[in-house]
């Protein structure tokens, strides 16, 4: 009896030594296919990983300062006129200063909203400010100086950590000179002309200027006026481009730099209003300084933008497998950190979006002193990880430490 037993363990051992070594072949050759021919886990150099082959967690908004109490109010007040876009509950947030972001929370994307400003002073004045017991005039120097602003909505929601886009962009370079090695930058640039003055016409609110072939000139010449006209420090789709006759063709070949060739630097997205005056005589971003946000397919097509990760899961995905870097959203103001849903997180880590914005990279503050309103729901790589691996780039390595 006790051989028969000793034969049977026997038997069930090497059976189970034939699965594992069937699991492991698996994971090889899925590893093959979704992680480009890399290396071995032993041989792997996590320097050699390319910019698709990596996430990043991000901010969105990143310089938003919750809008003042009495604007709130007056919003509130009128939002059975207002479209849904203007709900003062969306605009009821904020985020640390950027050196907090980049040191304390570790994030290395960052979304601007932009206004154009040719003249300067365009922006200078807070329309309907009087109806709330408040001077008109800003009161604010910088806003009279002509050059893009930084700021979510005239108007309504103008509190910001930054009034010009060069004021900002030179703390990143300051930061960026005190740490040299430090992972890649993504930084998103919305050119926005959204105002509430087309939504509701009778009130005459502030009118945006549209943009320009001029102002795109202007906008790739402030980025120069901090990073220099070298642009060393920065990521171009020149770079990117080398010897292929598109952009979206090095791309789909997976030509991004390396993680050791893109150590401080910063790559420059622009999306929204700007777009099509920046692409228009610059096929495939010839000469720019910055990518843009496009679809599939298009010769300047680098980056794409899908808002909901758990609406389009597998169509990130699948973008991502093709070698597009994508952006995505783990969460939405003022919704997750009062919901405690991680869903939408969960998609976005799982699709292998590349940079995964996020306005709780923290809990919300508020859930100390509101805890009935406010959750602690945050989003974050964990383990103290400030990048990590793409689960769907690089299949067995999800969990690897890559230092600073």
């Amino acid at each position: 009896m006790a051989n028969l037993q000793n034969k049977k363990i026997g038997s069930l051992c090497c059976l189970l030594r034939h699965l594992v070594s069937l699991c492991i072949a698996i994971g090889i050759s899925t590893a093959v296919v979704a992680g480009d021919n890399l290396p071995e886990p032993a041989d792997f150099d996590p320097e050699q990983l390319r910019l698709h082959q990596l996430q990043f967690l991000g901010s969105h908004n990143s310089y938003h300062l919750r809008a003042n109490e009495p604007v709130l109010n007056f919003l509130k007040g009128l939002s059975f006129i207002f479209p849904k876009e203007y709900n003062p509950k969306d605009l009821d947030y904020e985020h640390e200063p950027l050196r907090v972001q980049l040191d304390s929370f570790h994030l290395r994307s960052f979304e601007i909203d932009i206004y154009a400003d040719p003249e300067g002073g365009h922006y200078y004045k807070r329309k309907k400010n009087n109806l709330l017991g408040k001077p008109k005039a800003s009161g604010n120097p910088l806003l009279l100086e002509p050059g893009f602003k930084v700021f979510h909505i005239p108007d309504i929601d103008y509190n910001s950590r930054y009034t010009t886009f060069k004021e900002m962009l030179s703390d990143f370079k300051s930061w960026s000179d005190e740490h040299p090695s430090h992972f890649p930058i993504f930084i998103l640039v919305e050119s926005k002309t959204q105002t509430i003055a087309e939504k509701i016409k009778k009130l005459k609110f502030t009118h945006s200027i549209p943009y320009c072939d001029k102002m795109c000139d202007a906008l790739d010449e402030e980025v120069k006026a901090v990073f220099g006209d070298s642009l060393h420090q920065v990521i171009t789709p020149d770079k990117v481009r080398g010897n292929f006759a598109t952009l979206n063709e090095a791309v789909l070949a997976k030509q991004w730099p390396t993680l050791a060739e893109s150590r401080g630097k910063f790559i420059f997205i622009l999306m929204s209003s700007a777009v099509d005056a920046y692409t228009a005589n610059h096929p495939s971003l010839a000469g720019r300084v910055m990518f843009t946000f496009s679809e599939p397919g298009k010769p300047e097509s680098a980056f794409l933008k899908f808002d909901d990760a758990h609406i389009d899961e597998q169509t990130i995905r699948k973008a991502v497998e093709q070698g597009y870097l994508v952006r995505t959203r783990a969460d939405g103001p003022n919704i997750q950190n009062r919901s405690g849903d991680y869903t939408q997180q969960q998609s976005a880590f799982r699709s292998g979006a590349q940079i995964i914005s996020t306005d709780y990279y923290r809990p919300d503050p508020r859930h100390e002193y509101q805890p009935k309103k406010f959750t602690r729901y945050h989003c974050t790589f964990g383990k103290g990880k400030i990048i990590r691996v793409n689960p769907v780039q690089v299949s067995p390595l999800p969990d690897l430490m890559i230092k600073e």
